[in-house]
């Protein structure tokens, strides 16, 4: 059978959290482990994930390659796999990015909404694209096997990404721009680019990236799902449901403020002070990704196209993109 994997997920992580992952039958989450944590502070949350294999080992464990998917399936379990939204867990120090790959983190945002030393992001006014240290940081990844994601980029900064890396990247959490405009929503031009370099797109759930935010239709998402489908080829997208399950809106003020303003960033144009917005009605946790399924049968994808959209994409490009580079 064709797993389920979803491509992102930042939850109050807990043993409530762990099961209803088994009882939706996720067979893989990529979970963000850090924002704007230092290096030594994302160990500390590594540690803190060694807790909680330790504890639940019946229900989760890290994992480092494809192969543990296919373990976690016939174990029963959910494989946990690490990624940082912004590249502060490196510091100035490409060196870190094998350290850090080593301890199992796969994937890598080259930046969150601000610039970073690497690239811009989606908030910033102007795109200066890659720099000279993005550059030489994506060449990195690409040797050791670490996912360059531009989730949080801005267009310049996301399709010299594309161009540099000789692996396909990733966006694991975003929409077509078209569908509903957000800074965060990817253009048609970055989409047709990802696509014909063997990229991957994962559909986000969370209600700032939906029409109509929370009261975005099921319908709604799983016809744009079908759209793209047809735009980027179905061999190129995903799910990657920004999920921040029972997170306090203080961890939002985190999210977007970090450690670079006193201020309030209240960012997607709101002026209210930052918090999650209620999720759609089809769409709570981990045990509804059957909803998502049954949409996309509903909006007119064949059997097999449904299982590549929900897990077997991602599968794939896990299994291209976690090892060493090859020659």
């Amino acid at each position: 059978m064709t797993p389920l994997i979803d491509g992102l997920q930042y939850a109050n992580w807990s043993e409530k959290i762990f099961r209803q992952m088994r009882a939706g039958g996720v067979d893989a989450v990529h979970v963000t482990i850090t924002y704007h944590e230092t290096f030594r502070e994302t160990v500390l949350q590594i540690e803190k994930w060694n807790r909680w294999f330790e504890r639940f080992p019946d229900l989760i464990f890290q994992g480092f390659s494809a192969d543990d998917i296919r373990l976690a399936r016939e174990t029963g379990r959910t494989a946990i796999f690490f990624g940082s939204q912004n590249p502060s867990c490196i510091e100035d120090d490409i060196g870190l990015v094998e350290v850090l790959h080593r301890l199992g983190l796969r994937f890598m945002q080259l930046t969150y909404n601000n610039q970073s030393l690497l690239a811009t992001g989606c908030y910033e006014a102007g795109d200066g694209g890659l720099t000279r240290m993005g550059r030489e940081v994506v060449a990195e990844m690409n040797r050791v096997g670490m996912v360059v994601d531009m989730s949080h980029s801005g267009e310049r900064s996301t399709l010299e990404a594309i161009a540099h890396s000789t692996r396909p990247i990733a966006i694991t959490h975003a929409n077509p721009a078209s569908w509903h405009k957000a800074l965060r929503n990817k253009s048609d031009t970055v989409l047709r680019a990802l696509a014909e370099s063997g990229g991957m797109l994962g559909f986000s759930v969370y209600p700032h990236h939906l029409q109509g935010g929370s009261a975005c239709t099921l319908e709604s998402f799983c016809t744009m799902i079908a759209r793209t489908a047809g735009q980027m080829g179905i061999d190129r997208i995903g799910i990657g449901t920004d999920l921040c399950q029972d997170q306090p809106d203080s961890v939002v003020e985190w999210m977007r403020v970090g450690r670079w303003t006193r201020k309030i960033d209240y960012g997607e144009g709101s002026a209210a002070a930052p918090g999650f917005p209620p999720m759609p009605e089809w769409f709570h946790d981990n045990r509804d990704f059957g909803r998502i399924a049954g949409g996309l049968k509903a909006a007119g994808l064949s059997d097999a196209d449904i299982a590549a959209v929900m897990g077997g994409n991602w599968m794939r490009f896990m299994a291209d993109s976690f090892g060493p580079a090859k020659g």
